[in-house]
């Protein structure tokens, strides 16, 4: 086996997760608004319109969940990174860039727990402000994770980030995405605060 794959396949679950993230993080911010009455929903094909976007969304959480999960075990199993379980899950020390692991530890916490919270039965016991209000927890999730994925080195070598490299162009147009969408819900809701007023 090549002595690089498990760290190259650690680098494209962790590029993997980021992208369903950010289509998840979409489909969450569609199903807060009344997206289907909006006007620009109303002219996509019949098809597109009938889609199940809360069971899409629903999936897409679990599916950049386990691609996480497999970005951090292929790394742990790589022999080369010298990580072990302890610094993924409490990066202080981590061998590479601890301050950006950090980055990627607080995401897989974040994801967690919003995937925990989110079970009916688990659900069903909280009130739905507090539901809500962890379920924001998404927003920086997203966010974090895409910065983790842009400054980390894929060799973790300490490294400085080519930010013209393919994977982070990618990695960085899905930030782009993130905060102009983060941006756009963000106005959603002062005109809705504003119309109920």
């Amino acid at each position: 086996m090549d002595e690089n794959l498990l760290l190259e396949l650690s680098n494209y679950a962790g590029l993997a997760s980021a992208v369903v993230l950010t289509i998840n993080f979409f489909l969450g911010m569609l199903l807060a608004t009344a997206y289907r009455i909006n006007r620009f929903w109303k002219k996509l094909p019949v098809k597109l319109q009938q889609l199940d976007v809360n069971s899409i969304h629903y999936y897409t959480a679990y599916i950049a969940w386990i691609l996480v999960l497999l970005h951090v075990l292929f790394l742990l199993f790589d022999k080369t990174s010298k990580f072990t379980l302890i610094d993924v899950l409490f990066p202080l020390n981590a061998p590479s860039q601890n301050l950006f692991v950090a980055f990627g530890t607080l995401s897989l916490y974040a994801i967690t727990v919003v995937i925990i919270t989110t079970q009916k039965v688990i659900k069903r016991k909280m009130s739905f402000r507090a539901w809500k209000n962890i379920h924001l927890i998404s927003y920086g999730t997203a966010i974090l994770f895409v910065l983790h994925g842009i400054f980390m080195d894929p060799h973790l070598k300490n490294g400085q980030p080519d930010f013209f490299d393919g994977e982070k162009l990618l990695l960085e147009f899905c930030g782009l995405l993130l905060v102009v969408a983060s941006v756009i819900r963000y106005r959603y809701y002062l005109k809705k605060r504003l119309t109920t007023a």
